[in-house]
């Protein structure tokens, strides 16, 4: 088993081994990302895919100055709002215009889901919504940073991610609600 810097080195002599295991050791956590940005488990394979290709494409463009696994991700990422800005003429926002945060919430209802269930909801998010939502609370990027990548206003990526929390507390408290 190859270090990350000699995993690299070893693809970038076009090493079939090395970049066998490249692939084996991150794709399982890259399928995770590039499927919270999709709808279905097909095109979380295709972005996959091509994430892969273009790690291995650019591989002499890493550094070493940061996480290898923090590069590969940034990739899948970018991969995944370019994938988003190629679908945004099929966004729909009037699907989820009524959702609304139910009063009373229990503070308890999201410990009491399992993590494929969360997984889930996020998934079911409208198209805006999950990558808004994604881009900000899981990957950390500001609302300024969202707009520029999105080609939306800081106002609409804002807008976007409130929307997104009210359906998935919609969402969770109707699970909730059901399994008393």
């Amino acid at each position: 088993m190859y270090s990350d810097e000699e995993l690299v080195k070893q693809c970038l002599g076009k090493n079939p081994k090395a970049m066998e295991e490249l692939y084996k050791r991150y794709s399982p956590t890259m399928y995770g990302v590039c499927l919270r940005y999709v709808r279905n488990r097909d095109d979380a394979m295709d972005l996959l895919h091509d994430g892969f290709m273009k790690v291995y494409s650019s591989l002499d463009s890493f550094r070493f100055s940061g996480s290898f696994e923090g590069w590969i991700r940034r990739i899948m990422v970018h991969l995944a709002i370019n994938f988003f800005n190629r679908q945004m003429s099929k966004w729909d926002h009037s699907d989820v215009s009524h959702a609304e945060l139910l009063e009373n919430s229990s503070p308890d209802a999201v410990s009491e889901m399992s993590a494929a269930e969360l997984m889930t909801h996020v998934q079911s998010l409208p198209d805006g919504y999950r990558m808004v939502f994604n881009l900000y609370a899981i990957e950390g990027y500001s609302h300024s940073e969202i707009a520029a990548l999105l080609n939306v206003t800081e106002s609409t990526s804002k807008t976007q991610l409130m929307k997104a929390r009210r359906l998935l507390m919609t969402k969770i408290k109707t699970k909730v609600y059901e399994t008393i």
